[in-house]
């Protein structure tokens, strides 16, 4: 039984930065397919789809302000030349697709997103290939995301100089929840954030370091225990640190 191939496309005036993202690591092995799943992700250089090159990929906003905004007829070209004629989707690409631009009026990127967005997408073997579309300088022309874009994610209130980091982020977090992607099937359900707590602090080799050896115990062999202990430290490292996680995980537990 053969398994579907699971592409992702990246439209960027930068692609080159998506070269050691893919060749390290968890995400790089797991996108490469050396983890057994069958990915396959190509980064579409936007200038390539523009008769000008860089100098005509974005022009100055209608109604005037500060810098420079994509060309909606542009990031069309690259979709349609760059991803629809290669891939081979035909007139009906749109049902084949998922297009996705990274911006600050998307849903925002936390844990339950990440894996809902795994499972959606990569979960199962019918899901539509991806198209991420990374945007630069004041963002894109409105046109292109009315007509073309499917979803919008943030990934915080805060403002990039591009979508790549944002376009990484989305995909280095999620592919986690990929089965397979990781050695420890278990590793991402037990992460910070899984259950609105903050991970307990963890301890290795050596047993002695500046004097200080790990809490005894995590020595003694007692899972029950050691349970227990790590679910204390959880508790207090998220109250420690993040007070607003910790509110809401009080009051889901009195409810």
């Amino acid at each position: 039984m053969s398994v579907t191939k699971k592409r992702i496309w990246i439209i960027s005036i930068f692609p080159e930065i998506f070269t050691p993202f893919l060749e390290s690591g968890v995400a790089g092995q797991t996108f490469n397919g050396a983890r057994g799943i069958n990915f396959e992700v190509s980064a579409i250089q936007l200038r390539d789809y523009c008769s000008k090159d860089y100098k005509g990929v974005d022009a100055t906003p209608y109604g005037g302000g500060q810098g420079m905004v994509m060309r909606a007829d542009i990031l069309k070209n690259a979709l349609i030349e760059g991803v629809v004629i290669p891939g081979k989707y035909g007139d009906d690409y749109r049902a084949k697709l998922h297009i996705i631009y990274t911006g600050p009026r998307g849903r925002v990127w936390d844990n339950d997103y990440c894996k809902e967005f795994a499972l959606t997408h990569w979960g199962e073997s019918d899901s539509k290939d991806l198209v991420f579309i990374c945007g630069r300088y004041e963002g894109i022309d409105e046109r292109f995301l009315e007509n073309y874009v499917d979803e919008t994610i943030s990934i915080g209130d805060y403002v990039l100089t591009g979508g790549e980091i944002a376009v990484m982020t989305v995909l280095d977090s999620a592919v986690r929840f990929t089965p397979g992607a990781l050695g420890n099937s278990g590793s991402a359900e037990f992460d910070s954030f899984n259950d609105l707590l903050l991970e307990h602090p963890q301890y290795t080799r050596p047993r002695e370091f500046e004097g200080k050896e790990p809490p005894s115990i995590l020595l003694s062999g007692n899972h029950a225990k050691i349970d227990e202990f790590r679910h204390k430290e959880k508790l207090r490292v998220t109250r420690d640190h993040r007070a607003d996680l910790y509110h809401i995980y009080s009051e889901q537990e009195n409810e």
